[in-house]
């Protein structure tokens, strides 16, 4: 069976006030899982880059062909099937935990993941980790950062490096400054300006920029796509 703890049991957690001024429409109301749970609509969000995105992402946790051992955090519940195709590469023995601080979105992924004992769903707060120091040896924030202001970005982020053991990866799949001729560059400005204010400080500044000055990974690598419009970055804690 899925270890998935009951969302409606966890201990209560309180929902940052961002979420709930800026991305009610879109995570925190009930119609929203119903609305952007689909999978054409997630890839159209992103201009068509959804699987190669999240197939970058799968495969930045582990060595090239090999399955992805020990213990892996993914931070967030994310709409469509980011989660089952992690969980395809998982080793026998390998463990993957989920963590989002809305019920909601914990009850949205149980839903649509097959059971497995090496999964667990956990409440929890990205800026505060309810885990141990060193205690992953893999962490994975896909598309959360542009979403949080830049204290909680920071904070998430220092959490990441906090909880992820040394010689263990961090893997970022977010946007990126596009290059200047970028057809969709207005329309992108307009949409952060609209519904993802926080979004342009990936703009501004390199996401290395936001962890804390005394705690940099020891090895970086970056890759961007669609003109620049989005990245990864895999960092050795």
């Amino acid at each position: 069976m899925c270890a998935v703890r009951d969302p409606a049991a966890a201990e209560t957690l309180q929902i940052p006030r961002y979420l709930e001024t800026v991305y009610w429409w879109a995570y925190v109301h009930p119609k929203a899982v119903n609305v952007f749970e689909r999978e054409w609509l997630v890839n159209a969000i992103l201009f068509g880059n959804y699987a190669r995105l999240r197939d970058a992402a799968v495969a930045a946790l582990a060595e090239p062909g090999a399955p992805i051992t020990g213990r892996t955090m993914q931070v967030a519940c994310v709409y469509g099937n980011l989660t089952n195709k992690l969980m395809s590469r998982l080793a026998p023995e390998a463990q993957l935990e989920v963590v989002d601080i809305l019920p909601i979105q914990l009850q949205n992924l149980r839903e649509k993941i097959a059971p497995d004992a090496r999964v667990t769903l956990r409440q929890g707060d990205s800026s505060a980790l309810p885990h141990a120091d060193a205690s992953v040896d893999q962490l994975l924030l896909f598309f959360l950062l542009h979403e949080q202001p830049e204290a909680v970005r920071r904070a998430t982020l220092a959490e990441a490096m906090r909880v992820v053991k040394p010689g263990g990866r961090i893997v970022v799949v977010d946007y990126h400054r596009p290059s200047a001729w970028h057809p969709l560059r207005l329309l992108m400005r307009g949409v952060f300006g609209r519904l993802e204010p926080y979004a342009i400080d990936l703009w501004k500044q390199e996401i290395e920029d936001f962890l804390p000055p005394a705690n940099r990974p020891t090895t970086r690598s970056k890759r961007t796509w669609f003109g620049g419009l989005y990245q990864m970055l895999v960092w050795t804690r």
